[in-house]
């Protein structure tokens, strides 16, 4: 790519530090900044406030609105859980927002195969390398998932910080991102991969990367939303119960093609 082309992902992303650091903070705290530590900066604070809002208004939502209508009183996590959650959430997001900024970086720099606007390919080709691009993500995920509970020293030392909440009444939408940092990390690292290898739209790459939290958020809630063929919070749940099956991202069919798919409604069925 020429370095003009260039210009337009940089302009790109000093729209969104515009938009978001002079909306909430003084200039003279982050203008003087480098643009790599303004995007982080943006990132920060753009994943925080989506990690609370989505996160509060679930909660709101299953736990006090609706009421033992979706999930029964006795299985509503405790305020101590919660607050943990967000501990553990608050602790690495610090980190996780390192890697938008750092794909960001790349696309900057011509290190990707990003393209700016939609009009430079067309919508078809747009759509063809948009399923390629999330059918990689849902592979890279998988995989980067099951081998974090495969390879012990990584399930140790990582995983495991997610897997204490393994009960109905310790999961909630804020277990979402309560991750080690670098494992939260791992699991993203797709996304990045994926920009090197297939064409991909920069402002499509990163709403789906903040997209995550909103996902994550939702998948632990344990209410089974029985939309075939997506992975949803029954097919999650079953995953911090039995460790072992439904490592899969957005969709079922990494699990049903590798054999680690256990479905919530055959589980149901089965009980006495």
């Amino acid at each position: 790519m020429d370095e003009e082309y260039l210009k337009l992902f940089v302009q790109e992303t000093s729209f969104y530090n515009d938009i978001v650091l002079a909306s909430l903070l003084p200039e003279r705290w982050w203008a003087p900044l480098p643009h790599f530590f303004r995007g982080w900066l943006r990132n920060y604070i753009g994943g925080t406030l989506l990690y609370f809002i989505s996160g509060f208004l679930w909660c709101l939502y299953i736990y006090h609105l609706r009421r033992n209508v979706y999930v029964p009183k006795d299985a509503i996590p405790s305020n101590k859980a919660m607050l943990l959650q967000i501990y553990v959430a608050m602790k690495a997001m610090p980190w996780y927002t390192l890697l938008p900024t750092l794909s960001e970086h790349m696309i900057e720099n011509g290190r990707t195969k990003c393209f700016s606007r939609i009009s430079d390919v067309g919508w078809l080709p747009y759509l063809l390398y948009l399923s390629a691009y999330l059918v990689f993500v849902e592979f890279g995920i998988y995989w980067m998932h099951r081998e974090l509970h495969d390879i012990k020293p990584l399930y140790k030392y990582l995983h495991a910080t997610h897997h204490i909440y393994n009960k109905q009444n310790t999961l909630s939408p804020f277990a979402g991102l309560a991750f080690h940092p670098l494992d939260g990390i791992l699991q993203a690292v797709p996304h990045v991969v994926a920009l090197v290898l297939l064409p991909m739209h920069f402002t499509t790459h990163i709403a789906l990367l903040f997209m995550e939290a909103v996902w994550t958020a939702n998948i632990h809630d344990c209410i089974h939303g029985k939309i075939w063929p997506v992975m949803g919070a029954g097919y999650h749940t079953i995953h911090h119960t039995t460790y072992r099956h439904n490592y899969g991202h957005y969709t079922i069919w990494m699990d049903w093609m590798f054999n680690t798919l256990r479905d919530p409604e055959e589980d149901e069925a089965k009980k006495p």
